[in-house]
């Protein structure tokens, strides 16, 4: 259930140098928020103007800018050297967002299909090599390392959604995962010792709603086989996992996947969709209530990062999709519409923002 596009969508503004009781109403009070608030880049459509726009827009009401990454595999496995890789493509965009004021920049690079956790990234698949190879592994290893080193992000995700690549990929896929970000997540921190390195997880499998009805299922195996992890990344989208209403998410939504030992929790991707698609039936009002509670979860959790992954929704007639692509599920999520408009949804995060940060 990730939300990742192409990477030119992504590196676009490169170019330029997710208890009890109802919402918490809109206004959600002046007491301070421990968490830092931000979006990534990725605008409405691939087009490099639309990107800068996108971050100028919302980097006004962001103290944190997200890059999100796929390794560039080709020339990766072609030999090419990492280092002036990633100085040459994903330096730009930090650079962007640094020279915004953001004042925390956190980085996921993801290892397996940000859509389909079955299954190794597209752009592995195309060349017909895969995670599961030693020669990837150490492509990978060396990719994270010099992402690392030249970025310095203050956070940074070397595996996305472990606890649903465990549950749908094959087990040598989940093992070669493991060993690739047990392996980068050292790497990283001996090249970048300041940067906190982690891993993510999908919500709603933790709490059993993979399956209909299915129990808690919780986190541990994660922090087990994810030891190196200094802060937990979360991917929520109730709105996929039969919740109806926003109302319905328990107050301890976070905060039960990591009460023994506490770690910090930061939602590095999710959101609920402000419009009615197949069998799911929302709007802008919903979804305004959503990022209501949404809050109160976060307050509880006494989390350290929200993301909201996109600011805009995507225009889906301007981005070229495969058959039976999952995009369309999360092009609504954005809390302005594709023409920069802002939805109901907007007004609550600004007053959120509006509240002072005490970490």
């Amino acid at each position: 259930m990730r939300l990742r596009l192409s990477a030119s969508l992504v590196l676009a503004a490169g170019l330029a140098a997710c208890g009890d009781g109802g919402g918490m109403g809109s206004t959600p009070g002046p007491e301070p928020r421990a968490y830092f608030m931000g979006f990534t880049a990725i605008p409405p459509r691939p087009d490099n103007a639309l990107a800068i726009r996108t971050v100028d827009l919302w980097a006004t009401r962001a103290d944190a800018g997200l890059l999100l990454y796929d390794p560039p595999w080709e020339r990766l496995l072609a030999g090419d050297d990492a280092v002036a890789l990633v100085r040459a493509n994903e330096l730009g965009l930090a650079n962007y967002f640094r020279g915004k004021g953001l004042a925390v920049l956190v980085a996921s690079i993801d290892a397996t299909d940000g859509l389909d956790r079955a299954q190794d990234s597209p752009a592995l698949r195309a060349l017909g090599r895969s995670l599961t190879e030693p020669a990837v592994r150490d492509a990978y290893v060396r990719y994270v390392g010099a992402f690392a080193e030249v970025i310095r992000p203050d956070y940074l995700s070397v595996a996305s959604e472990t606890n649903l690549v465990r549950a749908i990929a094959p087990p040598s896929l989940y093992a070669a995962l493991v060993d690739a970000a047990v392996r980068a997540a050292g790497e990283a921190r001996r090249r970048a010792p300041s940067t906190r390195v982690f891993s993510t997880v999908q919500v709603e499998v933790a709490w059993g709603r993979l399956v209909p009805g299915g129990p808690f299922v919780g986190i541990a195996r994660d922090r087990s086989d994810f030891a190196f992890a200094e802060v937990i990344g979360l991917s929520s989208y109730p709105y996929l996992a039969g919740f109806v209403e926003p109302e319905e998410l328990p107050l301890d939504y976070y905060a039960r996947l990591v009460e023994a030992p506490p770690l910090p929790v930061m939602v590095i991707e999710g959101g609920w969709t402000s419009a009615s698609l197949g069998g799911i039936v929302s709007s802008p009002d919903k979804q305004r209530r959503y990022l209501e509670r949404q809050a109160r979860i976060l307050d509880a959790a006494r989390a350290a990062g929200w993301f909201q992954i996109t600011f805009t929704d995507l225009d889906l007639g301007a981005i070229p999709l495969p058959s039976g692509s999952i995009v369309p599920l999360f092009a609504a999520i954005g809390l302005v519409d594709t023409g920069f408009a802002p939805k109901p949804a907007l007004a609550v995060w600004d007053e959120v923002f509006r509240r002072p940060r005490r970490p």
